[in-house]
């Protein structure tokens, strides 16, 4: 049976911690894992002790390189993906996450798509020496992002709804 618990670990390429949290696990379907995090919760943010203020549901796909985080109100980002690199599970309650710096957001208000961190990207890619088939791998799923985001694709229509209920 999976944990209830499950620790959310994003790095950097270099190694370098990006963000830290617990989250508990909500449902697994074939979109992915769904796991929650109430406001309250305890995290790491690059490094530093932090409280998230406003609850959110995070959407771990099995095979692709982002995730997805679906907010409520206040948020003004309805929906914020980070194009990461494949999910590594160690056992069922601690997922591994590599944060490859571009961005594809949804904004609450317009329901404008955006591609952020694009020079982010290009520093790090540099500095950090990504692989051509990483930068190819993170290019494709942010250019997918931003159709699925702005058409109506699921998750990104309603089908997270339900599990951000749970969590607000």
């Amino acid at each position: 049976m999976p944990s209830d618990v499950v620790r959310v670990i994003y790095r950097k390429y270099d190694g370098s911690a990006h963000r830290d949290y617990p989250a508990r696990r909500l449902a697994e379907d074939d979109l992915g894992v769904w796991l929650g995090v109430p406001a309250g919760t305890e995290s790491v943010y690059h490094g530093r002790p932090s409280v998230e203020q406003i609850p959110f549901v995070l959407l771990v796909p099995r095979h692709a390189w982002w995730t997805g985080m679906f907010n409520p109100p206040p948020r003004t980002s309805e929906v914020y993906c980070d194009i990461t690199t494949p999910a590594r599970w160690v056992g069922d309650d601690t997922v591994h996450l590599i944060d490859l710096d571009l961005d594809v957001v949804r904004r609450r208000e317009t329901g404008l798509v955006e591609l952020r961190d694009e020079d982010e990207f290009a520093e790090h890619r540099e500095r950090f020496g990504y692989p051509d088939d990483l930068v190819a791998e993170a290019e494709a799923a942010a250019r997918w992002l931003l159709g699925a985001l702005g058409d109506g694709t699921e998750p990104f229509a309603t089908s997270y709804r339900k599990w951000l209920a749970l969590v607000v």
